[in-house]
């Protein structure tokens, strides 16, 4: 079914203002710009015994799909499916080693009442990392901070779509604010206000009412532009949905100059003095697996798809939407950025968020945390500089 977690996660926004373990496949080393150098450096990099939490838990903010597969596939041999609390957990592998530790995965969505991940790691402590988007990082920097520490993917998934038939003018997003054409999107998204506030979309087409659902959108026979992510609403709609059945074009939001980093994993200020000797090592396993993973979907992937099914809830997902998610990821959104490495986080786009999403907070009477600062929301310290995509 097409997404129904942005419509949840904003509507409740509204209202309450690494690498070749057992899952990720054949163990073939991953394509990066690592020296051989710290590929020698000894196995101790890759324990995390007695420096780590002994479970180390990763919050997501849906049910698992492709673009979270980084954190399935570090997991080791035979995980624990936790189908009632919508949770696995086992063993951490690190190219193919042991680290020593536990790793859960957690659900977010309706597995935590539609809380948003900023809100779940100030209500349910034991969470030691979790995915937070810029935007939402500075929404809550007052109440509820987050400081990410790694980005597995450099660019944000979303966007708006169209009928390429109806509309065969539209090539960005700009365009269709030059039509009458409506856009669908979810109630509370931050960069709609941008788009508005910078006149590539007038108010008087927006229509905040999607819910997730196709209904409307096959409805109007194509006659609108829809919100969505690109990793997943065009391949739905084009090969699921029967009622639709052909070809979407989209164009994202980020190339619009909303570079937010998405669902960036991220930890709570305060424990990033007693988490650094943690993170020292784990981020880079983190950026390896993310490499490794990219190479080596399949297992990961199958995993990931039996794992929906075992949940048995609303959400499902499909081999070849999972194929389509990484074909997806390689090609746009997971990448090394404007230098070598990958996962790290640029200050001027940090800031570039900030002064796009302070001024709308500041309008919808919900200020972001006085003279914040781009160092307030994330730190590079824990990055391994030479992992990166290979180009």
């Amino acid at each position: 079914m097409p997404r129904l977690r942005l419509a949840m996660t904003f509507l409740l926004v509204a209202a309450f203002a690494a690498a070749g373990c057992s899952l990720g496949g054949d163990d073939k080393p991953p394509t990066a710009t690592q020296p051989a150098s710290v590929a020698a450096a000894g196995e101790d990099r890759l324990n995390l015994r007695g420096v780590c939490p002994a479970t180390i838990v990763i919050q997501t903010d849906w049910f698992p799909e492709t673009e979270y597969g980084v954190y399935y596939h570090m997991l080791g041999p035979n995980p624990t499916v936790d189908v009632a609390r919508k949770r696995v957990s086992g063993s951490l592998i690190a190219e193919g080693q042991d680290t020593g530790v536990k790793l859960e995965v957690r659900s977010g969505g309706p597995a935590t009442d539609f809380k948003l991940v900023s809100e779940q790691m100030y209500t349910d402590r034991s969470i030691t990392l979790g995915q937070v988007n810029t935007d939402e990082a500075i929404r809550f920097s007052k109440t509820q901070p987050t400081l990410a520490v790694v980005a597995p993917m450099e660019i944000s998934p979303f966007m708006i779509m169209w009928d390429p038939r109806t509309y065969p003018q539209f090539n960005i997003i700009a365009d269709i604010g030059q039509t009458s054409a409506k856009v669908l999107y979810f109630k509370g998204d931050t960069y709609m206000e941008y788009l508005i506030g910078s006149g590539i979309i007038r108010r008087g087409q927006v229509d905040d009412s999607y819910d997730g659902s196709s209904t409307k959108f096959v409805a109007a026979k194509g006659h609108l532009a829809q919100a969505g992510f690109a990793t997943s609403e065009p391949y739905i709609y084009a090969n699921d949905l029967k009622e639709w059945g052909r070809p979407l074009n989209y164009a994202l939001v980020n190339d619009t100059g909303y570079p937010m980093y998405p669902q960036a994993l991220s930890i709570r200020p305060p424990d990033k003095q007693k988490l650094a000797p943690c993170l020292k090592k784990l981020v880079p396993i983190i950026q390896h697996a993310q490499i490794d993973f990219l190479n080596n979907p399949d297992r990961t992937n199958a995993f990931v798809i039996k794992t929906v099914k075992d949940y048995n809830t609303f959400w499902t997902y499909s081999a070849g939407l999972a194929d389509y998610a990484i074909t997806k990821m390689r090609q746009d959104f997971v990448n090394n950025g404007a230098d070598h490495t990958l996962g790290n986080f640029d200050t001027a786009r940090v800031q570039r968020m900030i002064d796009i999403v302070t001024p709308i907070l500041i309008g919808q009477r919900q200020p972001p945390r006085p003279g914040l600062q781009p160092g307030d929301l994330f730190t590079n310290e824990f990055m391994d500089p030479n992992i990166g995509v290979a180009p």
